[in-house]
């Protein structure tokens, strides 16, 4: 699989960096510009009730993240994220619980969350079933005639859902 290229790379490419540390050295008569590396340490609680055992403050290391480490990093981890939305997915409405855990920067892609919360995971199915479907009418123009006449029985249809309802 081919490496992807840095976020810092790309942004050198396009424009330089926001933050550009620097001092001057004198060497002789000559003054020399010395750029010093950005650092940003990051400190906070992403467990949102982990499963995994939680380590105190004052024995926790910082560790060096990458775009080489990242995923591993992550999976050591597992940052979590726990919480409710409203449920506009259903009319009855309420609340709906969301609980994401992120092994890797892929797991935060929209595909990928969709995944973790069933309710949007059986949309997508759906939405796939019926891409498939779509794409079979569009090369049997049999299934379309018959697609056609099963739509206009709408009664049929009804008694039939009645029926499946029923069992």
């Amino acid at each position: 699989m081919a490496k992807r290229e840095s976020v810092q790379k790309k942004l050198q490419r396009i424009r330089p960096p926001r933050v550009q540390l620097t001092y001057d050295v004198e060497i002789g008569d000559a003054k020399e510009a010395k750029e010093l590396p950005f650092v940003v340490g990051v400190m906070g609680d992403f467990s949102a009730a982990s499963e995994l055992e939680r380590t105190k403050l004052k024995d926790k290391k910082f560790i060096n993240v990458d775009l080489d480490n990242i995923d591993e990093v992550m999976e050591s981890l597992s940052p979590r994220a726990a919480f409710q939305v409203d449920n506009t997915l259903t009319e009855e409405g309420g609340k709906m619980a969301v609980d994401l855990t992120f092994k890797s920067m892929e797991d935060f892609r929209p595909e990928n969350v969709v995944q973790q919360v069933d309710p949007l995971k059986k949309l997508v199915e759906a939405r796939e079933r019926l891409t498939d479907l779509r794409n079979k009418i569009s090369n049997s123009e049999r299934l379309e005639d018959l697609l056609d006449e099963v739509l206009k029985n709408t009664d049929q249809i009804r008694k039939l859902s009645a029926e499946a309802d029923h069992e």
